[in-house]
């Protein structure tokens, strides 16, 4: 997209740092991965995720504390709202512990994991770290990253022709559609998750599905307990809603609207994550609101790297990528999403040049 000097994207769950490691061996990502070890931005820091777990629980229950205490009034709404935005810091909280960024061990990032995805927010932990570890080890490959297989929206012209049904529907004006649709994604996920539970992939299926059945009765036990029926329906639409916008302002600017692969398309280990990737300018505001995933590029290369090393590695990989004249992608956010935006139009003109015809 850019020059090597612009900006770039992100990587695999659990068993990347295994996939990482292998990819070391004698290439160019070798060298970079020395260079950030001898910097020491791979090293632990349990204080930084004892502080923000802490502050990111003590969110949650402040917004259940309020929801109990505003009583009968539409400020319960400014309250779902708020809840929206606590549980996209969940879900960045799962991200983290599912990369093993927080505890080094499996047990213990699985047992976290599955209490703040399953229990708190209602999506399946295993489900959704299945396919986000399938995403980081073939990013936007239309082949083999879920992320961009085709579904109520198309990534690409080649699935926009061969649409049919609501994708050739909603593919005419998806760019249009795409924010008003991440209006649905938080019902989407948990909706998911139960459906995940058949697969025979997943794990511990009784333990997911236990928590999530739990996390939904007490969910809709307290909905309809603080507040009467019609305004708890109205507080559970503005929560999802929120919560699904917010979760896709953070993981759309990340891959859409660049480089794709297909077929046999096999980039090395450091071009594949790279070229893949878009970076999101910002200051603190922005490291906290997208929970570093804004630096996308550096994340994919090195998933289980501790999030507040993440801004400390952008310019050394910045200036490793510019001196094997590899682009490197970065953009502001509004930017980021307007690129996004742009590539869901011209995806989707073989729909609305076929209804023209």
């Amino acid at each position: 997209m850019t020059t090597a000097t612009d900006t770039a994207r992100p990587r695999p769950a659990a068993d990347a740092t295994a996939g990482a490691r292998r990819a070391r061996q004698g290439s160019d990502f070798s060298r970079l991965a020395d260079r950030i070890s001898a910097a020491g931005l791979l090293t632990r820091r349990p204080l930084y995720y004892t502080v923000r777990l802490t502050l990111v629980a003590a969110a949650f229950v402040a917004g259940w504390v309020a929801l109990f205490t505003v009583g009968t009034s539409w400020w319960q709404l400014a309250v779902a709202g708020y809840l929206g935005l606590v549980y996209g810091q969940l879900a960045l909280v799962a991200h983290d512990l599912a990369h093993r960024q927080v505890f080094r061990g499996r047990r213990a990032s699985e047992t976290f994991g599955r209490a703040v995805g399953n229990l708190c927010i209602g999506m399946s932990y295993g489900w959704w770290m299945n396919k986000h570890t399938r995403h980081h080890a073939n990013p936007n490959h239309e082949d083999l990253d879920p992320d961009v297989a085709p579904d109520i929206l198309v990534w690409s012209q080649e699935q926009a022709s061969e649409a049919r049904g609501l994708p050739r529907f909603i593919g005419r004006h998806q760019a249009a559609l795409f924010f008003p649709l991440l209006t649905l994604e938080g019902f989407n996920l948990h909706v998911s998750s139960f459906r995940a539970l058949r697969r025979p992939h997943m794990k511990r299926r009784w333990l997911e599905g236990g928590l999530l059945l739990l996390h939904t009765a007490g969910y809709l036990t307290a909905l309809f307990t603080a507040l009467p029926a019609g305004m708890a329906l109205a507080v559970l639409f503005v929560h999802h809603a929120v919560f699904g916008v917010y979760l896709g302002s953070i993981f759309a600017p990340n891959h859409k609207g660049m480089p794709t692969l297909k077929g046999d398309e096999r980039p090395d280990f450091l071009r594949r994550q790279v070229l893949t990737s878009r970076n999101v300018r910002g200051g603190l505001l922005t490291d906290v609101a997208l929970g570093g995933l804004n630096y996308q590029i550096e994340h994919h290369l090195f998933p289980s790297m501790p999030t507040p090393h993440l801004r400390k590695a952008r310019p050394l990989v910045r200036d490793y990528c510019a001196e094997l004249g590899i682009s490197y992608h970065e953009t502001g956010l509004a930017a980021s999403w307007r690129e996004a935006l742009r590539h869901l139009r011209d995806v989707g003109a073989p729909i609305r040049d076929r209804d023209r015809a």
